[in-house]
């Protein structure tokens, strides 16, 4: 596994790079280690901007020519997000690093972690998180697709569901504190006795009884973290019973 030492290291090669190429005018850290709260297991996310007549793919694809070259990187995945390409490398050593790259004239801080390594950067408004009606509706779906899928003998398939209605309530219970909402990021920052009352909401089957009785709690838990989506819940909640009902 990698160690900080190689993290810094390629940190360091792909400044380097950045500072050699003509069409990269900025720079800037992004995520768990731009405001030093990353750890030991901390991926590398570096985004740039590219000047604003000079086309982004075209950037991308020659870094990735070299990065590929030079450090032995998988190309795993690409996530565009409005203007900026987020490109996701696996390095030996299961070192990840998430390159992006933004016209200049769009590049800025996308959320909290953002720290400028040089050029400039312009002022991004802000996505907000989801909101509780997002997450209970998104929970509901889940939990409707789980019932189905129990019934239709789809086993593994409801286990993903119902890990999802799961997950769903979590998210409801980090947004209640203000903890982060995505990827479950905040699900470990919850209170134990709040994380304690979803147990139950783990499959430890895929035996019809238990998937049937995971959904259940898994509904109560969806219900339980509902307050700031009360009206949507009460309207909806003889249907969850009736889907957690074995």
């Amino acid at each position: 596994m990698f160690n900080v030492e190689d993290r810094d290291r390629v940190h360091d090669r792909v400044l380097e790079m950045a500072a050699a190429d003509p069409h990269v005018v900025a720079a800037a850290v992004v995520g768990g280690l731009a405001d030093g709260g990353g750890d030991r297991w901390s991926d590398l996310d570096l985004t740039f901007a590219v000047a604003d007549d000079v086309p982004v793919s075209g950037v991308l694809d020659s870094w990735t020519r070299e990065f590929v070259a030079e450090f032995d990187a998988a190309h795993l995945f690409d996530l565009p997000a409005g203007p900026s390409i987020y490109r996701v490398f696996l390095l030996p050593g299961c070192l990840q690093v998430d390159l992006s790259f933004t016209p200049a004239a769009a590049f800025g801080a996308r959320g909290p972690k953002f720290r400028l390594l040089f050029g400039t950067a312009v002022d991004v408004p802000q996505a907000p998180p989801p909101s509780a009606n997002e997450l209970f509706g998104l929970g509901v779906h889940h939990a409707v697709r789980a019932r189905f899928c129990i019934e239709r003998g789809r086993r593994w398939q409801a286990e993903y569901w119902i890990s999802g209605v799961r997950d769903q309530a979590l998210a409801l219970a980090c947004l209640r504190r203000g903890l982060a909402v995505a990827h479950g990021r905040g699900f470990d920052d919850l209170p134990l006795e709040v994380l304690a009352r979803f147990d139950d909401a783990l499959v430890r089957s895929l035996q019809p009884e238990e998937l049937r009785r995971a959904l259940a709690s898994a509904v109560s838990g969806l219900l339980r973290e509902s307050a700031e989506a009360a009206e949507l819940a009460a309207r909806v909640e003889a249907q969850l019973s009736e889907l957690g009902d074995s």
